[in-house]
């Protein structure tokens, strides 16, 4: 099995589990900061860093005002700090247990070998039921126990109180690892010695949260129906797996003995229904798997040294329909980079070794048939995509494209895709006079990955049309021309808020804004807060020691108003000390918002168009939303509700996108047949029946809810007749092996490499399945050319979490999830 532990470590370098998505934004319940053993030299004394100098033309200036007497009393009497005398962890990993209970646990581990963590090290568990604003050492409740750095921590779904903490053993030495478990958010803990050794965060089921599952280091998985105090082994062999609807299980698994099957595609697909008792295998020959709002997706090969092709089943194994989406050869890759029950964005790399360039294709409501949406899509040099879901407003997206002279340029839709735009150059900007195209970029994933960008664009539903992102404005992204914008429609229309790079976040439902500006080297103790969404800003100092700031965290979701900041100062010998400082601001929003402080916003709406019906008009109906006046300082509050109106649309030609084997004409508005589909009889095959597709061109938008109005002519008359492959179903009950090909929306190839004459094992992830569509949603780390967030609680690879993922191997031929933002997030202060 050590190729099996190779490939976890691996694994967990690639798998980085933000969740997600991932898709969109979701809540943030966990966060990792770092810091060095020692000062470095450079902060010990008044080292100021060197700031790039700024070439674009612009009279902006921020908007900084000082704060009152009155206001610096009000939120001095409410801040709060913490100093961790005498902690000499590396990093402090912070959780928050339930939705309401204002718990925090805090793990401070020590980053060291295995041998000289037990000789030396420390390992403490601190407590907060405040909302951060005190801290207690609990680490007793855990026998003063090491917990794992990578996964210690696993916090129960929704409002659940039960959290898992994982020690930290050596394998070789013990058979089975140890887990502390709590019902009552952390209060008390229950030891609890397992029959084996975890290789991944144990997966709680989404519904019930005594239901455990999670993949040994020796591949088998185990499940515990009593919150961990028993666990079964229900089978072996198994790669990874994923909760589907009810308590249906689905993971794949190879035969014993097979060497390389995630390589070869020689891995099996089972379900079971009753949890492990009865199995039933739905396909056969896969290389990876992964279900998301009732898709399954399977990636098989059909055919030895053919590539690999996509299958999907909309009855959770029972039939499965092949993709049809572009040929992809071995030097290719397909990745998922976002989608939900209704559809599925589809990057298609392009051919040739490192193009870094692809195409987004879109689906139908079946994850079928695919549309062009965008060429040129970027996919960097460090396998990361800027692919942004803006959750603060339906159908936006953002994301960056190579244009053909090597220029990085940011494009955004605000219709699924179904036409992309680029930025509006900020109002309060100006460009040099010499450029012809003047245009705002933002800053994505691949950014933060570089170390370019602090942070990646952020937005919230409950903060409606409010973006904050990092950007430049120019002709293209630059590196040495970082500032915050944001938007507070929905991305139509942006401001410079804030010079330089800033952490940053959303609280009170976008009715507060707050910032720390990045500097590198420089101790700092000032916080930045709008409340008219960025516009003007004000500055409080929330501590008389300035510290070297490591991150900001706040409870998941925008609506508290209590902000953390986290990072650490010299002590008298010169060694870091943690600090932690939570500012609340109920002291200074002290008024509640009544209805004079809301007006109506009609979203995507256009000035030209204000008196048009179709203003407002997109994917089919019109919203209107009641959102906080700009002028007004008052808080929203915890029970604040986003209200909005609906209205239908008639039918447009907007409505529609080109249908499969089809593009749009751009010196008309017209669907054009593919010249490499002209004169050619376009088949599927669907549940064993060969369907002739025979269409006009158009195919309405997914999601898209228009009445009415504007309709391209009816599809023809479709012929039919028996097909047959390995899209052949199998029977639901428990029988012998049958073959059925599967889909996934989300994938997990792993290659094994072995190097020549060192004979090195190494492990890449390459296709990466996410799970999605969750409340919030967010996106995780990546594995080949994408950046893959996984919600731990619903997407379990067997794999381990390496918190370098700059480790990772890459594959030029893997193919890759990408699912929106991630429950863990890693902030370095070297």
């Amino acid at each position: 099995m050590v190729w099996r532990l190779t490939a976890l470590a691996f694994a967990c370098s690639l798998l980085h589990v933000d969740t997600g998505v991932q898709y969109g934004k979701r809540a943030q319940s966990t966060r990792t900061f770092s810091r060095p053993s020692s000062v470095p030299e450079e902060q010990k004394g008044n080292y100021r860093a060197k700031r790039d100098t700024r070439s674009p033309k612009s009279d902006f200036v921020e908007y900084l005002t000082p704060l009152s007497a009155k206001e610096h009393v009000a939120l001095a009497s409410t801040t709060y700090e913490t100093v961790f005398h005498g902690d000499d962890g590396s990093s402090f990993t912070l959780t928050w247990v339930g939705v309401e209970t204002g718990v925090i646990l805090v793990l401070s581990t020590v980053s060291a070998s295995l041998e000289s963590y037990f000789e030396r090290g420390s390992n403490r568990l601190y407590r907060s039921e405040d909302y951060g604003k005190s801290f207690h050492d609990i680490s007793y409740a855990i026998n003063n126990s090491f917990i794992r750095t990578d996964f210690g921590i696993s916090v129960g779904p929704r409002n659940s109180q039960q959290v898992i903490l994982t020690a930290e053993l050596p394998i070789a030495n013990v058979p089975g690892g140890v887990i502390f478990t709590s019902t009552d958010s952390g209060k008390t803990f229950r030891s609890v010695e397992l029959p084996f050794h975890p290789a991944q965060p144990i997966s709680f089921h989404h519904h019930n949260p005594d239901c455990l599952l999670v993949i040994s280091t020796e591949g088998h998985l185990w499940l515990s129906q009593n919150f961990g105090r028993s666990w079964s082994k229900i089978h072996d062999g198994v790669y990874s797996f994923t909760w589907g609807p009810g308590f249906t299980l689905f993971f794949s698994y190879s035969s014993k003995g097979t060497v390389e099957a995630d390589k070869r595609g020689n891995l099996y697909l089972r379900r079971t229904l009753d949890l492990g008792r009865t199995f039933t295998i739905i396909a056969q020959n896969i290389f990876s798997f992964g279900y998301i709002g009732g898709f399954l997706f399977t990636s098989v090969m059909e055919n030895p040294g053919s590539p690999r092709v996509i299958y999907v089943s909309l009855d959770h194994g029972d039939q499965f329909t092949k993709a049809l989406l572009p040929s992809a050869t071995s030097e290719q890759f397909y990745s998922v980079l976002d989608g939900d029950e209704d559809m599925i964005f589809m990057h298609v790399d392009s051919p040739g070794d490192d193009t870094y360039f692809g195409t987004v294709y879109t689906s139908d409501d079946r994850g079928i048939l695919y549309t062009k949406s965008l060429e040129r899509h970027l996919f960097g040099g460090q396998r990361k995509s800027d692919f942004t879901n803006v959750t603060s407003l339906r159908g936006v997206y953002l994301t960056n494209v190579l244009e053909e002279d090597g220029r990085i340029c940011t494009v955004i839709t605000f219709n699924n895709g179904g036409k992309w735009w680029p930025l509006k150059k900020p109002k309060n900007m100006e460009c040099e006079e010499s450029l012809k195209r003047c245009n705002l970029h933002i800053h994505g994933e691949h950014s933060l990955y570089s170390g370019i960008s602090p942070m990646l664009p952020l937005s919230d539903p409950s903060a409606v049309g409010l973006i904050i992102a990092h950007g430049n404005v120019g002709k293209s992204i630059s590196a040495s021309k970082l500032d915050v914008y944001v938007s507070s429609d929905g991305g139509y229309n942006w401001i410079c808020a804030l010079r330089g790079p800033h952490h940053y976040s959303i609280l009170d439902s976008g009715g507060l804004i707050v910032a720390v500006e990045v500097r590198r080297n420089q101790q700092t103790n000032a916080l930045k807060f709008s409340t008219d969404e960025g516009q003007c800003w004000k500055t409080y100092n929330f501590t008389e020691h300035p510290i070297f700031f490591a991150g900001l965290t706040s409870k998941p979701g925008t609506k508290t108003l209590n902000i953390s900041v986290f990072g650490y100062r010299p002590d008298d010998d010169d060694q870091p000390t943690w600090v932690a400082v939570t500012i609340d601001f109920e002291q200074l929003l002290t008024r509640e918002c009544g209805e004079k402080d809301y007006i109506k916003w009609l979203a995507h709406s256009d000035e030209e168009k204000r008196k048009s019906e179709t203003n407002g008009c997109v994917l089919g109906y019109k919203e209107t939303f009641q959102r906080l006046r700009k002028t007004s300082v008052c808080r929203n509050g915890r029970n604040y509700v986003v209200r909005k109106q609906q209205k239908l649309c008639l039918c447009s030609r907007e409505d529609y996108m080109c249908d499969y084997g089809y593009y749009h004409n751009v010196s008309s508005s017209e669907c054009v047949k593919l010249p490499e589909s002209t004169n050619k009889t376009l088949e599927l095959c669907v549940s064993g029946t060969l369907k002739e597709l025979q269409t006009t061109g158009y195919r309405k938008i997914p999601s898209d809810k228009c009445k009415g109005g504007f309709s391209p002519p009816q599809q023809k008359n479709v012929t039919k007749m028996h097909c047959g492959n390995s899209s052949q179903a199998s029977t639901t009950a428990p029988q012998p092996d049958r073959l059925a090909g599967a889909v996934m929306k989300v994938w997990v190839l792993i290659v094994i490499s072995v190097s020549a004459g060192t004979g090195a094992l190494a492990i890449i992830i390459a296709i990466t399945i996410t799970v999605q569509r969750i409340n919030n949603r967010q996106r995780l780390t990546s594995y080949q050319f994408s950046a893959l967030q996984l919600h731990e609680e619903e997407l379990c690879v067997a794999s381990e979490r390496n918190p370098s993922p700059t480790q990772a191997i890459y594959k030029e031929n893997s193919d890759a999830l990408h699912s929106n933002e991630p429950q863990y997030y890693n902030f370095s202060m070297e």
